[in-house]
């Protein structure tokens, strides 16, 4: 099976291939359904095909917003100035876009965004017969019929999300962020309204305009907060349901997030296929990142289930029951490794502060993690500091043998 992982920027493309995804999807700006990442500037087509000669994993490009008839035009008059970008496909959610899109690049792979809500075989051999080469399955389908969706269709390729955030709506069609903030979901602007805290009250008939409130959760409720979804203890479900690619949510997530879940869920594969490959502490570090509560989602149907594995990282419950809080984190990611300046002495890219003299921890594509009791930090001038701050030129100083890439985090410790 393949593993694709988010590329919100450069940056994370790079990250994404370093910690084990045979391929990265990001948005093409403007066009994308996650207007608030980076996604690809118009510009860097040189960059990502030394990224993909380095490699050597494929590369999608998502143009998955609904489309305008303005949106249509303005499409057109960027494609001439991504006509060299080394895309092998692109995803797609308005069907109207393909023929666009196939007139300018013939010999590129289309798949079926999620958005457009393919659940059944029928729909599947549809847009096969449309020129889609790939569907990604709605995330509402469960495995019993991923597995007759590809018995209908095994020529078809079936993609399905595993890891990542799940939409309170139907496969994103929500307008709650459109009416309470203004901002539009299904052109990638998602306000995330349905993560909000809300204060929920009674109105009693014979009694309009008093209002009797109901309080949870130190008086607010998260009755529209979907957990997480987790999918890393079933690969095995999954590759027997006929799925091929296995997706990681999460372009807007950090560069830390898409390091740790994209190396756990390698791991997890590679063991799969090789019993000898280790990969339980890998998966652990699951919990180390941002995440909210796990499910796993609507593979098993929407109820509670029965499942023969003890030792699951997430239990097999009841999806229609919201998370109860939001996200938990047990480390704070503070940059990455760069270059080796001098025996011992790295550049690195630094996301949040570092002080000297404190524990911090690298993680590497096949190192669970380093650490580092008495970190020292060192000035663009190469002088010992008593921190380092985001944006600033600086060095860490360490006996750790890191290459580049290396992520840098440090525990929270909760007072």
């Amino acid at each position: 099976m393949e593993l694709l992982s988010p590329g919100g920027s450069i940056e994370k493309i790079e990250t994404a291939f370093t910690y084990g995804a045979d391929s990265v999807y990001f948005g093409l700006k403007d066009f994308s359904l996650r207007t608030n990442a980076k996604n690809v500037e118009y510009g860097t087509a040189d960059k990502l095909r030394e990224i993909k000669k380095r490699f050597g994993g494929k590369m999608y490009c998502t143009v998955n917003i609904y489309f305008h008839e303005d949106d249509i035009s303005k499409l057109e008059e960027k494609l001439d100035s991504i006509t060299d970008y080394p895309f092998d496909a692109f995803i797609l959610s308005d069907i109207g876009i393909l023929d666009v899109l196939r007139s300018r690049f013939p010999s590129a792979e289309y798949s079926l965004s999620t958005q457009a809500s393919c659940i059944n075989a029928r729909s599947a051999r549809m847009y096969h017969q449309m020129g889609f080469n790939k569907v990604i399955l709605g995330r509402e389908t469960p495995l019993r019929d991923i597995r007759k969706i590809k018995d209908a269709n095994p020529d078809l390729l079936i993609e399905t999300f595993v890891h990542g955030a799940m939409c309170m709506a139907y496969s994103g069609r929500c307008f709650l962020s459109s009416h309470l903030a203004g901002r539009s979901g299904n052109y990638g602007d998602c306000a995330h309204t349905c993560r909000w805290n809300y204060r929920l009250a009674l109105e009693e008939e014979s009694r309009p305009g008093r209002y009797y409130p109901i309080l949870e959760e130190n008086d607010w409720t998260t009755i529209m907060s979907s957990k997480d979804l987790c999918m890393i203890d079933h690969l095995a479900d999954l590759r027997d349901a006929g799925v091929d690619t296995l997706k990681i949510e999460g372009r807007m997530k950090s560069i830390y997030y898409v390091a740790s879940v994209t190396r756990a869920y390698r791991k997890a594969l590679d063991h799969l296929y090789d019993p000898s490959v280790e990969y339980l502490p890998y998966r652990e570090e699951l919990f180390n990142v941002s995440h909210r509560e796990f499910s796993t989602g609507f593979f098993f149907g929407n109820g509670p289930v029965d499942v023969d594995e003890a030792d699951s990282l997430v239990a097999v419950d009841d999806i229609n029951v919201p998370t109860t809080g939001g996200y938990l984190r047990d480390y704070m990611f503070l940059g990455t490794v760069l270059d080796q300046v001098a025996p011992g002495v790295y550049s690195i890219d630094i996301k949040n502060q570092i002080r000297n003299g404190e524990t911090i921890e690298f993680i590497g594509p096949d190192v669970l993690f380093i650490r580092e009791d008495h970190v020292s930090v060192l000035d663009a001038d190469f002088k010992a500091i008593d921190h380092l701050d985001h944006c600033r030129t600086g060095y860490i100083k360490t006996s750790a043998p890191l290459q580049r890439g290396y992520i840098i985090r440090k525990e929270i410790k909760l007072s």
